[in-house]
């Protein structure tokens, strides 16, 4: 599991650099930002959780969530001329940092 976790974290800052660089080099933006979302969710996908608490499954549904709407933003980045990708990516965003905080806190209170 650590190199899930090494990765995410890869994927996280892969992604934050292609959205900063759309600013700068747009031309290049949407293939770096769709390789860290990608990479992103994809971890997300392998360490998913297997247990049979009901809270703990919806908030690992909803992290992933957040992953395919950080790649949909990644996919609207090539696709469109205006900026209907910083809605995906809000989406997402907003739902990785509620199960950021939420997950952990799950995890001490089964203990």
């Amino acid at each position: 599991m650590k190199i899930v976790d090494t990765l995410y974290k890869l994927g996280a800052v892969v992604l934050l650099i292609g959205a900063i660089m759309k600013l700068s080099f747009p031309i290049y933006a949407p293939y770096i930002y769709t390789m860290g979302a990608l990479l992103m969710a994809t971890m997300q996908f392998i360490g998913r959780y297997r247990g049979g608490d009901f809270v703990m499954r919806r908030l690992v549904f909803q992290q992933q969530l957040g992953g395919i709407c950080l790649v949909a933003a990644g996919v609207l980045m090539f696709t469109h001329i205006r900026n209907e990708w910083i809605v995906a990516m809000f989406i997402g965003a907003i739902l990785e940092l509620y199960t950021a905080y939420r997950i952990p806190q799950e995890i001490e209170k089964n203990k």
